[in-house]
């Protein structure tokens, strides 16, 4: 068996990065780096990251926290943005409610719920967050019940995803009735 460098090399990597610097525009790649931040960052350091200037990075980052896309934090200085994970929800939600039906949303909520009440009776707890993972000695212990929480985790998320997607069918692209 071969080893696997999970790290491309670096002319692949610039490769990728030439290319999505000619495709996309100064808006495209603060909207994908603002995407893709995990934590509060500048304006500067998502304009560093996309290619563009400080300004150019600020006015973008600016109609993305107006959009609800990104979040502006202006307690401090410099203001500090991140990504509005709620919005890819919705957009995830949004996604559902034009794929699927309200019987096969519902029909898979209550396989989610099937499998969610597993969890609960397995682990004695009604929330995810409950369970402790490193109260056991055994390394592969721990990891298959990191494994195990983090699939409730992710049932308990498709759940609510499955909901936003019935509520938005059900009251015409609106998550609240008219």
């Amino acid at each position: 068996m071969t080893d696997i460098d999970p790290t491309p090399p670096p002319e692949d990597v610039e490769e990728v990065r030439t290319r999505w610097h000619d495709d996309a525009d100064t808006f495209d790649r603060v909207y994908d780096v603002v995407l893709g931040i995990t934590e509060p960052t500048s304006h500067a350091e998502i304009a560093e990251i996309a290619d563009c200037s400080p300004n150019a990075a600020k006015k973008h980052v600016e109609r993305l926290a107006e959009m609800g896309i990104a979040r502006a934090d202006r307690s401090g200085r410099p203001v500090r943005y991140e990504r509005n994970d709620g919005y890819l929800e919705w957009q995830e939600a949004s996604r559902l409610a034009e794929e699927l039906t309200v019987e096969e949303i519902v029909d898979r909520v209550e396989r989610l719920e099937e499998r969610r009440g597993e969890f609960e009776d397995r682990f004695g707890a009604t929330d995810p967050t409950a369970v402790s993972v490193f109260d056991l000695d055994d390394h592969d212990a721990i990891h298959e019940r990191m494994e195990a929480v983090g699939e409730w985790q992710s049932i308990d998320r498709d759940v609510r995803l499955y909901e936003l997607a019935r509520r938005l069918i059900q009251n015409d692209g609106h998550l609240l009735p008219a």
